[in-house]
């Protein structure tokens, strides 16, 4: 940069000459109203209002101007970057409205659509409805218990009275984990639980045992290689069949409200002796279905009665099993599906729809805890 000389004619300044700062005015302001959008303008202002524009390098030349030159040389460059600085500020008012009326229209957010963009699943039915079934038995004084679902075939057929060449034993309806000579196998009731229970219990033993169980079915409408129980077992002394009937009567009316009888049809089972099959009154009809004249009723098939599972006496075989003195203590068993109670009590017809996964299913259902 020069040093001040009063004999030095301002026009042979370049920079400074009016037409070069109407140039770089006139550029400046080409490029601002050429500008769309903020990232631009910023460029703008770098290259046309920055140190290093040509307006700035003019106002530096002012300081080797003589004395008497550089209030018109001043003027000159102040107007012409006001002018600049002026169009600047506009510009960016303009689109930085742009930008607002944009994002309200590209970033507009529905109120009216609901907070949780996440849908809100359920528990399944069967889970809820076994967990309420136990509960029935846990305010009798019973006490849950679980056991493994890959299990021993000691605890899953012998201890319970099953012999050697019994169907169940074989592939045609247990999953054997390896080969069948292996012995272990993927539960196919929760009976072991039974058998668990009385070899690390203290008599009296009541309690009750929710769980998966496993079969070799093919899945259709009514049946599933993988299904829940829930089983009860009750070992004390002087237990009879009438304690049996009692306890079922209570479950039935706890499940499904009172005034609704129950009978026990012979049946038989290797764990059980006597054994029985439970039927429950129809809780629709109350049994009216099946009277002449009576309504058809869906839930019992106008039968009016609705089987709930098996029940019976331990086998002695069962308790000597589990080194229980026969002569001392008594029991009773019994087993209840939980699909076909969620089958009946809530008119669901088909299997596929409990093990499918799909959440309209099961939300109808809610989140009953």
């Amino acid at each position: 940069m020069s040093a001040p000389n009063k004999s030095y004619d301002p026009v042979e300044v370049t920079a400074l000459q009016p037409a070069e700062l109407d140039k770089a005015r006139d550029a400046a302001l080409a490029a601002i109203a050429a500008a769309s959008d903020l990232d631009d303008l910023k460029a703008v202002r770098l290259a046309h209002a920055g140190d290093r524009s040509p307006l700035a390098l003019a106002n530096r030349e002012i300081g080797a101007l003589p004395p008497q030159a550089k209030a018109e040389a001043g003027k000159r460059v102040g107007a012409a970057r006001g002018a600049v600085a002026q169009a600047m500020k506009k510009r960016q008012a303009e689109l930085e409205e742009e930008r607002d009326q944009r994002v309200l229209v590209e970033e507009t957010v529905d109120v009216t659509l609901p907070w949780d963009r996440a849908p809100r699943g359920a528990r399944h039915p069967l889970t809820t409805l076994q967990e309420r079934m136990a509960d029935v038995f846990v305010a009798m004084g019973f006490e849950v218990s679980e056991g493994p679902e890959v299990e021993a075939g000691w605890f899953n057929f012998d201890a319970l009275n099953f012999k050697p060449d019994h169907p169940a034993r074989s592939m045609q309806d247990t999953f054997f984990v390896e080969s069948e000579e292996s012995d272990v196998v993927m539960r196919t009731h929760t009976s072991p639980v039974q058998i668990r229970s009385l070899l690390s219990r203290e008599l009296p033993v009541y309690v009750v045992a929710p769980g998966r169980t496993f079969r070799t079915d093919e899945l259709d409408a009514t049946h599933a290689p993988v299904f829940h129980q829930l089983e009860g077992l009750a070992v004390d002394e002087g237990l009879t069949m009438a304690d049996l009937r009692g306890a079922i009567d209570a479950f039935v009316t706890g499940m499904f409200g009172g005034g609704l009888k129950t009978r026990f049809r012979p049946s038989y089972f290797p764990f059980t002796e006597p054994s029985a099959e439970v039927d429950m009154q129809c809780f629709v009809c109350h049994g009216a279905s099946a009277e002449p004249g009576g309504e058809p009723c869906r839930t019992c098939s106008s039968e009016g009665w609705i089987e709930l599972g098996g029940c019976g006496m331990v086998n002695p075989r069962v308790l000597v099993a589990c080194g229980i003195d026969t002569t001392r203590y008594s029991g009773w068993a019994f087993g209840l599906g939980v699909e076909r109670t969620l089958m009946f009590r809530h008119g669901v017809e088909d299997m596929h729809d409990m093990v499918e996964g799909d959440v309209r299913f099961t939300l109808p259902f809610g989140m009953e805890i």
